[in-house]
C-alpha cells in the first residue's frame, strides 16, 4: 500500500498552471514537514518547496513567487500550486513527508512544460 499518493501532473503550455496534491496515509503521524523536490534528466534532485508543521515554508530561488506550497492539515495533505510554468521547471516532483521517526517519498508525478 502506498503511504504517499501523488496527483496533478501533467503536460501543460509555458505560462500556464498546474496544481499538485499529496495525499499522506493516515497510518503516517508526528509530521513535521512535507515537501516537494524535482529530478530533471541529468540533473540531481532538488529541493523546490517545504512546509513545516508550523506552517513556515521555504523556496528554491527559481520558483518564488510563481510556486506555492499549501498543506490541508485534516487530510493529511499537501499542494504545490505552480503559476507561471517555464520549460526549465519541467521534471518529476516528488511529494517528501518528514516525521519523528521515518522520511517517506512518493512515487513522482511527471510535470512537462512545452509548446
Amino acid at each position: 500500500q502506498r503511504q504517499l499518493v501523488e496527483s496533478g501532473g501533467g503536460l501543460v503550455q509555458p505560462g500556464e498552471s498546474l496544481r499538485l496534491s499529496c495525499v499522506a496515509s493516515g497510518s503516517i503521524y508526528g509530521i513535521q514537514a512535507m515537501a516537494w523536490y524535482r529530478q530533471s534528466p541529468g540533473k540531481q534532485r532538488e529541493l523546490v518547496a517545504r512546509i513545516t508543521s508550523g506552517g513556515s515554508t521555504n523556496y528554491a530561488d527559481s520558483v518564488k513567487g510563481r510556486f506555492a506550497i499549501s498543506r490541508d492539515v485534516a487530510k493529511n495533505t499537501v499542494y504545490l500550486q505552480m503559476n507561471s510554468l517555464k520549460p526549465e521547471d519541467t521534471a518529476v516532483y516528488y511529494c517528501n513527508v518528514l516525521t519523528t521517526f521515518k522520511l517517506f517519498e512518493g512515487q513522482g508525478t511527471q510535470v512537462t512544460v512545452s509548446s
